[in-house]
């Protein structure tokens, strides 16, 4: 388990390639590289475009910002590359080679989508998260979002609205501000010490935390290549003690912090292929890499880790009581079954059918937001668009993976395996959309 970076049963079989297979990886190469070029020059003028790039400088663009964004040029390129792609993936007689074919080809249509869309031509909301992610999202009614605040005004203590009541219990555990590094520190200190137990990770791997303000999202990892991370937390609105788990662990262990030194140690370095040095926001990888950033949480602390880890460790730092911690992270799981209704939001405004006024009430109504969290997601949603699929359905296609690989019971060297070799490969939505059906 402990060797899940290395990689040398690939070294031998790349040794033992034949001259024609040869000719093959040295034209996919120069096609990533070409991908990765394309994706650059995207992100001269689209600055949400790439969201990390740790490749060579030869591959940046060299040509100046033209006054206009040049979409007819960009897509004629994008779809340039995509048929020299598909030749070889319908060619190629090499599993390899067919798979980084299809994954580049997979993420070319997002780059389309995303030209289209920064030119102001939009799609409906299930197309666009079709073209930039592989996937189109469930559909969940009112009702279902009804049922599920019914469920969780069973639990709540007191009676009246129930949105006042989780509120009223939510804010007893509100990390104080003096208090956020040490807990939030002592929750990522705790998720490493965890994901160290099963994976070898670079010995010169690390992450430096911030705390920001005026972001439309709760938290951030900008991974800065060599195995380095930026994690940025955002302090606009209150951050609750299980936030402190959940955020440390999706930005940093097992995370994106590991997504990306898993692509980059074992893809990029170990195999060599360039296409990983460039990590396309808005592509079909944002739905790998923030489901698997979610799940990862139920990786690392299975069952009631959670909620003992921060009555053992997390409530004494922020000084806060234990009582009512249990029914609350109850309460907090029934709740993310909630999560779906920023889809719901997210399509309705994106396909002009919810006005701005019942999405706030819905978020409120449904997700059991407080004022400035749903104003906050309505941030998020204007600029991120259909990205929030990524997080709720993302996330259980994740699951569903992890159980038709066995790695969804008792036995932890299991889990961990399953979800490294998820994390250390070109997945793509299809597959893990395959193995939901």
């Amino acid at each position: 388990m402990r060797n899940l970076l290395l990689l040398f049963p690939v070294l031998m079989v790349l040794s033992c390639k034949s001259p024609a297979e040869k000719e093959e990886d040295r034209q996919l190469n120069k096609l990533a590289k070409d991908y990765v070029h394309l994706g650059l020059t995207i992100g001269q003028y689209d600055s949400d475009f790439v969201d990390a790039y740790y490749g060579p400088d030869s591959l940046k663009p060299k040509q100046a910002v033209a006054e206009s964004f040049p979409k007819d040029s960009l897509l004629a390129s994008v779809n340039e590359l995509m048929n020299e792609l598909s030749s070889v993936a319908h060619s190629s007689t090499n599993d390899s080679n067919q798979i980084r074919a299809n994954w580049m080809y997979d993420q070319l249509l997002a780059f389309s989508r995303r030209i289209r869309i920064y030119s102001e031509e939009y799609a409906t909301f299930d197309e666009e998260s079709k073209a930039l992610f592989g996937v189109v999202a469930p559909v969940y009614d009112e009702d279902y979002f009804k049922a599920t605040v019914d469920e969780l005004d069973s639990i709540l203590p007191g009676s009246g609205n129930v949105n006042n009541r989780f509120q009223k219990l939510a804010n007893k555990f509100v990390i104080p501000t003096e208090k956020l590094e040490p807990v939030i520190n002592a929750a990522i200190a705790e998720a490493r010490k965890r994901t160290k137990a099963h994976y070898q990770l670079p010995a010169n791997e690390s992450f430096t935390l911030e705390f920001v303000k005026d972001k439309p999202w709760s938290g951030y990892n900008w991974y800065k290549g060599n195995y380095k991370s930026v994690v940025q937390i955002n302090t606009d609105t209150k951050i609750f003690i299980d936030r402190a788990i959940d955020v440390g662990s999706h930005e940093s262990y097992p995370g994106h912090h590991v997504y990306n030194m898993l692509l980059e140690k074992n893809l990029y370095h170990d195999r060599g292929w360039v296409e990983l040095s460039l990590y396309p926001l808005f592509s079909p990888q944002s739905l790998i890499a923030e489901g698997s950033a979610n799940y990862g949480i139920e990786v690392a602390f299975p069952g009631n880790d959670k909620v003992n880890f921060a009555k053992s460790i997390l409530l004494s730092l922020a000084g806060l009581d234990t009582a009512g911690i249990d029914v609350y992270f109850k309460a907090v799981a029934i709740k993310a079954r909630l999560n779906y209704v920023r889809n719901e939001v997210a399509r309705g405004l994106i396909d002009d059918t919810m006005s701005r006024g019942k999405a706030l009430s819905w978020l409120k109504k449904y997700g059991l937001m407080n004022d400035e969290t749903a104003e906050k997601s309505l941030d998020f949603i204007k600029k991120y668009r259909s990205y929030v699929i990524n997080y709720n359905y993302g996330q259980d296609l994740i699951r569903n993976y992890m159980a038709q690989n066995g790695a969804t019971g008792k036995d932890p060297n299991k889990r961990w395996e399953v979800f490294g070799r998820l994390l250390s490969n070109e997945t793509t939505p299809a597959s893990l959309v395959k193995s939901h059906k």
